[in-house]
């Protein structure tokens, strides 16, 4: 819980590099907040309004911590606009969001697994 709400508290800071534990806790606790509420409205009738609000909420937070997390492997954020490729998009970046950080300093910061030890 602790990664989702640090990656909160960062809410636009799109300079800097993320872990991929920060990344993919991040994503995971998307997922199943995002779940519950969905069917948790669907169960109720409602309109998906719950829904909806909590993704325009996450939208900018997910953004940002896409970017750190693409720093991290050395990449620009720019690499996002991938995705606007159907499906081989989406595989090229789960690619890599899935690939170890580079190792040391590189040009967007110090690593994070680094200032953590």
């Amino acid at each position: 819980m602790n990664w989702y709400l640090e990656v909160l508290m960062k809410y636009a800071t799109f300079n800097g590099r993320a872990r991929r534990t920060e990344y993919w806790m991040f994503f995971l606790f998307n997922l199943i907040i995002g779940l519950v509420l969905w069917f948790t409205e669907s169960l109720v009738g409602g309109p998906g309004v719950l829904y909806s609000l909590y993704t325009l909420a996450v939208l900018i937070p997910g953004i940002a911590v896409s970017v750190r997390r693409l720093h991290d492997t050395g990449r620009s954020g720019w690499w996002l606009l991938i995705l606007l490729i159907p499906l081989i998009g989406a595989i090229v970046l789960l690619v890599f969001m899935a690939q170890d950080g580079t190792p040391g300093q590189n040009q967007h910061g110090a690593n994070p697994k680094e200032e953590n030890a």
